[in-house]
This record gives C-alpha cells, sequence and structure tokens, in this order.
C-alpha cells in the first residue's frame, strides 16, 4: 500500500525481513494472510467491524507491535467472544502468528503488516476495549527516539479510539524507554495510571501471556516494568 498524500504516512523503520521463512510459513503468507488481513479504506474512510470480523462483537482489543504474535494467539484463543487486531510490520513475525491462527482455528483475528499509525487513523472513534503495546523498539539513541511508537501522536490516536474505561497496557524491559512512556502517559489527562503499589508495574499481570521478547529479558537478568492506564 502506498503512502497517503492526505493521511498518515508510512514511518517503519528498521528491517521487515528476518531469515529466509520455512516453507509452512511462507504458506501462510501465501493462502492464510490474505483470508484474515486488513484491507485499509481510503484516506479518511473508516473501518467498519462487522464487515472486517464478519459478526457483531462487544469487544475489540489491539495489538500494537505484536512480534511472534504468542501474545496475541494466546489471548484469541482463550477469548474467542473477542475481536482481534493486530499490527507487526515484520514478515517473520507476521509468518509466525499465522501459523498460530491456521492451528487453533482463531477466526476472531485480523492483522496488519504495516504501521500501526495507518490502521489507527482508520479506527472509529471510541472502538476499542484493550490496547497493548509491549516490549517496542526502544530506539535508545537520542536522535532516534522520534521513532518510538509511544508517542503524541499515537497517544493522541489511542484517546479518540479508545473507549472510556478502555485498558492501555504497555511493557520494555528498557529503563529509558519505561521513563518515557510514563512522563508522556502521565502529561495526558485522558489516562490515568492504575498502579497503587510497586508490584503493578514490577509483575507481569497475571492474565497476560509471556511473551518471547519478555523471556529474553528475564534470561539477560533485566527487569521489565509492566504499565496499565485506563482510558478516563
Amino acid at each position: 500500500m502506498s503512502d497517503q498524500a492526505d493521511g498518515p504516512r508510512r514511518t517503519v523503520h528498521g528491517r521487515r525481513r528476518g531469515r529466509p521463512l520455512r516453507k509452512g510459513r511462507a504458506a501462510a503468507l501465501e493462502t492464510t494472510l490474505p483470508v484474515n488481513e486488513i484491507v485499509l479504506p481510503a484516506a479518511g474512510g473508516q473501518l467498519d467491524f462487522a464487515t472486517l470480523f464478519g459478526r457483531r462483537t462487544d469487544q475489540t482489543w489491539l495489538e500494537i507491535g505484536f512480534g511472534g504474535g504468542e501474545h496475541l494467539a494466546t489471548l484469541a484463543a482463550r477469548h474467542r467472544d473477542v475481536s482481534f487486531m493486530g499490527c507487526e510490520p515484520f514478515i517473520n513475525g507476521m509468518a509466525s502468528l499465522l501459523v498460530s491462527i491456521e492451528r487453533d482455528g482463531l477466526d476472531n483475528v485480523r492483522i496488519l503488516m504495516d504501521d500501526a499509525r495507518l490502521l489507527l487513523a482508520a479506527l472509529p472513534d471510541r472502538s476499542l476495549d484493550r490496547v497493548h503495546i509491549l516490549f517496542p523498539d526502544p530506539w535508545p539513541k537520542k536522535r532516534h527516539n522520534r521513532r518510538r511508537i509511544v508517542s503524541p501522536a499515537v497517544l493522541d490516536q489511542l484517546a479518540r479510539t479508545m473507549k472510556p474505561g478502555a485498558m492501555l497496557r504497555l511493557a520494555t524491559d528498557h529503563e529509558d524507554y519505561g521513563v518515557w512512556m510514563l512522563r508522556h502517559l502521565l502529561d495526558r489527562p485522558e489516562f490515568r495510571w492504575t498502579a497503587t503499589r510497586a508490584d503493578d508495574w514490577r509483575v507481569r499481570p497475571a492474565e497476560e501471556p509471556e511473551t518471547r521478547y519478555e523471556a529474553k529479558a528475564l534470561a539477560k537478568g533485566l527487569k521489565p516494568i509492566y504499565l496499565t492506564f485506563l482510558r478516563r
């Protein structure tokens, strides 16, 4: 999809492909992606969830940057009555999730292999019940900080698209990015931090599946933080 002249522009940075795909994953890209892919409307248009999912749903959750898809797939299998959307520009991660969708029959998942900002711009107001941004690329060099997905522009879109009371859950193993996330969220009157004790940000919420990035961080001796905010 090409950039829209009068809409948000694709701003994905870094590589989009890793190791060559195994046969099964390559096949999933050919057969399963077209069935589950989110086709964005023309600039200024909005997605219709009933058409996208082929059903009406009371709950819609979004994961921005789902990596290998293990977190999204686990939640989708647990909550078959919830409609899930996921964004991931990395082809290898997308292929991994597609294999899980095939294996587990996850007909409640729709995915975009592109910049999440493009999807956010196409979502209706007050349409999301939960959003996950877990272990995003920290872009640690100061000159690259502007590439971070947690940004004023993205928070503007989340404030618009999240329902009152909707949950925003973030995680990172990068200390500077954790401070960055907190600073940006606490500056926003639309969001309320739910933490009341240290364990609320030091321990992964029990209902959240572990991601491979969290496992790697813990294996390195890093201490991830977990932040939960509610849309006021």
